[in-house]
């Protein structure tokens, strides 16, 4: 299993309106494709204009599998432009991680 850990950094001022975009043009698309994350929300200290996302994977080939599928998809690729165009994003890290040994993910309901 492996955890794609995203942090995305918005121009000051523009968080709310980058989540809003996201959420009526990117939320459904990528849900589609990826599942449900383990975790989406707003950094509430330290750099408080960013956001986290967690998704989990099966392996490196489901991610890959799933990430090619939406990014083949209309819909994103339109939700990119209009992303592109607002302008609201300055940075993104990506980091891929595994679970140590002793942990087991918490059952999702």
């Amino acid at each position: 299993m492996i955890f794609d850990h995203r942090t995305y950094t918005c121009r000051p001022g523009t968080i709310r309106k980058h989540m809003k975009l996201y959420e009526e043009h990117g939320w459904e698309t990528q849900s589609k494709h990826l599942g449900t994350p383990l975790f989406y929300g707003a950094v509430e200290t330290g750099d408080v204009n960013s956001y986290v996302h967690i998704w989990v994977f099966d392996s490196a080939q489901d991610r890959a599998e799933k990430r090619a599928a939406m990014a083949a998809d209309p819909a994103w690729q339109k939700f990119l432009a209009l992303s592109a165009e607002a302008g609201n994003l300055i940075r993104q890290e990506t980091q891929l991680m595994t679970a140590a040994p002793f942990f087991k993910l918490p059952a999702r309901g």
